[in-house]
């Protein structure tokens, strides 16, 4: 069974910032509606069923709220969620400072961002994938499964690790 998962719509007021498992920034509703719609065509499109799970942070499960009110099944998976990054959540990017970067991408694998969670964890959660053919989730989540599908058993240096996704854009996975 083939998953196809979007990434979130760009959240309100997040440039600039790092932005993980334990920051919830909100999503304008036309944005989370729109992606809903686009959901909601590819289903019909390729004749799936209503069901969808999301992340639990509201700018996945917003979308999943739409379409839980067009009659969609709406399920929850914390295995979708972004990775967590700790005490950076929420801060600025800058104000983080290029020692504790390098620190982590000295060690991309195994280091905790901030005291949070390493790629390899992200990696261990997007290994078990949920249960569905359609899911809404966060750019790191879907970039650790992309990796995991195209270098399993190959682990990930910063410098090869790929952009993430665009707001509200989907990968077949």
């Amino acid at each position: 069974m083939a998953l196809t998962v979007w990434r979130h719509p760009r959240p309100e007021g997040v440039a600039g910032l790092c932005v993980g498992a334990r920051s919830d920034p909100p999503v304008h509703w036309r944005r989370a509606k729109r992606l809903a719609r686009r959901i909601q065509a590819h289903a019909r499109r390729h004749r799936l069923a209503h069901e969808v799970v999301t992340s639990p942070l509201s700018r996945c499960a917003d979308v999943g709220d739409w379409l839980a009110r067009w009659g969609w099944r709406h399920r929850i998976d914390a295995g979708l969620l972004e990775l967590d990054f700790g005490a950076w959540d929420g801060r600025r990017w800058d104000d983080i400072g290029a020692a504790a970067l390098a620190a982590w991408t000295d060690d991309f694998l195994q280091h905790r961002p901030g005291g949070g969670e390493s790629l390899a964890a992200l990696l261990a959660r997007a290994d078990r994938p949920p249960d569905a053919t359609l899911a809404v989730g966060h750019g790191g989540w879907m970039l650790a499964r992309r990796w995991q599908l195209e270098s399993p058993g190959v682990a990930p240096r910063a410098a090869d690790w790929p952009a993430p996704p665009r707001y509200g854009q989907g990968w077949r996975l």
